[in-house]
């Protein structure tokens, strides 16, 4: 990466400088040198995240705008700082496969997704989601406890990766997961409710997360219009009221 290149340049140009320009003894110029290293790759990760994070929110206001396209446009321009700091182009990977998986190309988000960063867990889960789909059920499993090393706390997670278990036939292992979830986040209410539902042979409930759950196009299409209609009949009695 260049920021760490030029961080240690700077670093050993310092050492030099202090230890045969200004006659410092070989430890001080060694812990000022480091001082330097820390302050400059510091200050160069700062100026291009910010960069990328510009870039980052005008790809959210295209897709907020359902330009989907020009969002990927958009979000490419942020590859060229790939080459200054750790992963970039994985997180820009992660972010146009998300968004080609919204859109249902799902071939297409599976060439990014999988060249994505392992932090971002919605990619992750899209990922595994993927290889399920193509019946890779192995890999799912290796996404995912990827996808859970990299996101502990977040119990959604936790809940998509037994539900894909279970869609497999892998209730037992589906289980093993919930609980194992549930000594790792603070939001245990929905892992506790499926968990209770599986060990009952009764099937999971993950709409509670509402959009958060749909982006991922495990519920029917049919199932999703019903669900809304419901949701806006509800709506009209309460007016009425």
């Amino acid at each position: 990466m260049l920021s760490v290149l030029i961080a240690a340049a700077c670093s050993a140009a310092t050492s030099l400088a202090l230890q045969y320009g200004a006659g410092f003894e070989i430890w001080v110029a060694i812990l000022i040198s480091l001082g330097v290293f820390a302050v400059v790759y510091f200050v160069l990760l700062r100026v291009v995240m910010k960069k990328v994070g510009v870039i980052m929110e005008q790809a959210q206001r295209d897709i907020q705008g359902n330009r989907a396209e020009k969002a990927v446009k958009t979000l490419e321009q942020a590859y060229k700082y790939g080459a200054w700091q750790f992963y970039v182009k994985q997180q820009v990977n992660s972010q146009i496969g998300t968004i080609y998986y919204l859109k249902r190309d799902f071939a297409k988000a599976y060439e990014y997704l999988e060249k994505g960063f392992f932090r971002h867990w919605v990619g992750m889960g899209m990922l595994a989601i993927c290889q399920m789909r193509k019946k890779q059920t192995e890999k799912m499993i290796a996404t995912f406890d990827k996808a859970i090393a990299g996101t502990k706390k977040e119990d959604m997670l936790w809940n998509l990766y037994a539900y894909c278990l279970d869609r497999v036939g892998r209730r037992d292992q589906a289980i093993k997961v919930l609980e194992k979830g549930l000594k790792k986040v603070s939001n245990k209410e929905a892992l506790q409710g499926n968990l209770e539902l599986l060990r009952a042979g009764k099937k999971m409930k993950m709409k509670q997360y509402g959009d958060m759950w749909l982006q991922f196009h495990l519920e029917k299409q049919g199932a999703i219009i019903k669900q809304q209609t419901r949701a806006m009949q509800g709506r009209r009695k309460i007016v009425r009221r």
